[in-house]
């Protein structure tokens, strides 16, 4: 693992040291409760920089995905086929993601999933989720 990720900034370090633990964690506001994702430094519902982190349970649903069959990058054609998802996740932020998993292509609007941590090919935890 990298000591810090090379896609971590002063708002979203947290996070990613979090992934590193194999922990999903979510900005809530302080100040009005809304829980957020992407990492920000204010509120996206009022505005107040009063941010803290809350453990997220893991869990959601998908709301909207698709198959990719032909790799947009050289690098990515021995993925394909591959889902692209968002997610619903259960504490209520969307995440775009993959979703992976001996399974994955057996996929279904609504379905449960669950987060898991993998590292990609440079050393980075990536949350990622699979079917629940």
């Amino acid at each position: 693992m990298t000591e810090i990720s090379r896609y971590a900034n002063g708002d979203s370090m947290e996070y990613w040291k979090a992934a590193q633990e194999g922990r999903l964690i979510f900005q809530k506001c302080a100040s009005c409760g809304e829980i957020q994702f992407p990492p920000r430094h204010h509120c996206a519902s009022c505005w107040e920089a009063d941010l803290g982190w809350t453990e997220s349970s893991g869990l959601g649903e998908v709301e909207s995905y698709t198959i990719v069959r032909r790799a947009p990058l050289p690098q990515l054609r021995d993925k394909v086929p591959y889902v692209v998802a968002a997610i619903l996740v259960e504490e209520g932020p969307r995440m775009l993601t993959n979703l992976v998993g001996e399974d994955a292509l057996n996929v279904a609007i609504g379905a449960k999933v669950k987060v898991v941590f993998q590292t990609d090919a440079d050393d980075e935890t990536l949350p990622q989720f699979q079917l629940a």
